[in-house]
């Protein structure tokens, strides 16, 4: 995993290319619901940093990793910012249902050269995909996240993801074997929930 000082310095870097993200997202939002209008004056910290912070998370050795229900490309774009600049031979693929967001994801790649994979289908439906990181943000509750993605991962792959204050019930109700570890969300009540050795049979 990335060295705090690392990260920083990353992160750093790539403000240009988070603000210009971020100019395009806003002026998307009047036409397109890409994010919720309430979490727009502290769109920093709740969206931006909330994000960047699973970088830290992802190991040295990953080579692909692919973000579930992107939406306005939290985490997945912000992730595809930091690949760029860190210059970190990582195949990112965005998965997103929704074709509006889906083409917004497209203009903000195309314009940023990110070079990300961007594919608007059902993550259920999609098979010949390897992730050996997989992340999603909002996207369901952990039980439903597993079922939904056990065919774009392994026994390999690891799950990075930020969960809100009621993830104590959501690995409770989990039906599957699994490494879960917990880690601090550093700007939300939530955690990070790192998942490892997920057991389908």
């Amino acid at each position: 995993m990335f060295h705090v000082k690392q990260f920083e310095k990353v992160l750093k870097e790539s403000q240009q290319d988070i603000e210009k993200y971020i100019k395009v997202l806003l002026e998307w939002q009047k036409h397109v619901n890409l994010i919720s209008k309430n979490t727009i004056p502290d769109l920093q910290k709740r969206h931006v940093l909330d994000s960047a912070q699973l970088w830290k998370y992802i190991p040295d050795s990953s080579k692909t990793l692919t973000d579930v229900g992107s939406g306005g490309g939290f985490p997945g774009i912000i992730l595809g910012i930091l690949n760029k600049v860190a210059n970190f031979p990582l195949t990112i693929t965005l998965i997103e249902s929704d074709n509006k967001k889906a083409i917004f994801l497209k203009e903000v790649n195309r314009q940023l050269g990110l070079n990300l994979n961007i594919l608007s289908e059902r993550v259920e439906k999609i098979e010949n995909l390897k992730s050996d990181v997989l992340t999603c943000r909002a996207f369901s509750e952990l039980n439903q996240i597993l079922i939904l993605c056990r065919k774009i991962v392994s026994r390999e792959t690891i799950w990075i993801l930020p969960k809100g204050k009621g993830y104590k019930e959501e690995i409770k109700n989990c039906q599957f074997d699994a490494q879960i570890e917990e880690f601090p969300n550093e700007y939300s009540e939530g955690v990070i929930l790192k998942i490892s050795g997920v057991k389908y049979e």
